[in-house]
């Protein structure tokens, strides 16, 4: 493949953003910035209550993820292809889901001082998938702070996506539905997704593989 400066990796929580992050940084041979989800420490009291640890997880999220990419891009980006499984943007589709109104704007403040400081990807790649594949994805992965995890929530979370990438046209946008494809598993779909990848340049391309499985 060529070598992208940088790309980010996006999509609900199952779809496989980390799947296809690790294979693109192996690929290209460029460094992964991981999401590091599992280092909020208000993440597990998010999922068994929702309304009370929203605006801390959120803040958190919005904090660290500024941080690692201040951090990262102090360096020299010319020098390796990037390849993030986040978007730096797509915290406010969380925010929106979770907060109440008052916390939502004074999240927004925050976020408003942040967002113009990170560098935009060259590249987001969104995953998107059926909500019985992502919950059947998340099943199989077994985190426990997941395993509370409603269908409803996950159902506003895919739709929320959907919502903000209809919109987005701040990069080049590849959207992939990944329902029937096994990028992990089989050699034919991710050399397909990635001779896609390779191609993609400019504006927004749909990406909709028959696939050789569901899973």
């Amino acid at each position: 493949m060529e070598r992208p400066r940088y790309i980010a990796v996006e999509g609900p929580i199952g779809v496989g953003k980390t799947t296809l992050a690790h294979i693109l940084a192996e690929r290209l041979g460029g460094r992964l910035v991981p999401e590091q989800a599992d280092e909020n420490p208000f993440l597990p009291g998010f999922y068994a209550d929702r309304r009370k640890h929203a605006f801390q997880a959120q803040l958190f999220f919005l904090l660290s993820r500024f941080q690692q990419q201040q951090a990262l891009f102090q360096q020299d980006l010319f020098s390796r292809s990037t390849i993030a499984d986040y978007l730096f943007a797509k915290d406010r589709i969380f925010a929106s889901l979770t907060l109440d109104p008052n916390e939502l704007a004074l999240y927004q403040q925050v976020y408003d001082l942040l967002g113009p400081r990170v560098v935009r990807p060259d590249l987001v790649i969104y995953l998107q998938a059926r909500v019985d594949v992502l919950a059947t994805r998340i099943k199989k992965r077994g985190r426990d702070y997941e395993r509370g995890m409603d269908a409803g929530y996950l159902e506003a979370l895919a739709k929320a996506y959907s919502d903000f990438f209809f919109h987005y046209d701040d990069t080049p946008l590849l959207v992939v539905n990944t329902s029937d494809i096994d990028l992990e598993g089989n050699a034919e779909d991710l050399e397909a997704l990635l001779t896609v990848i390779r191609k993609h340049r400019k504006g927004t391309q749909h990406y909709v593989p028959l696939g050789t499985r569901t899973y």
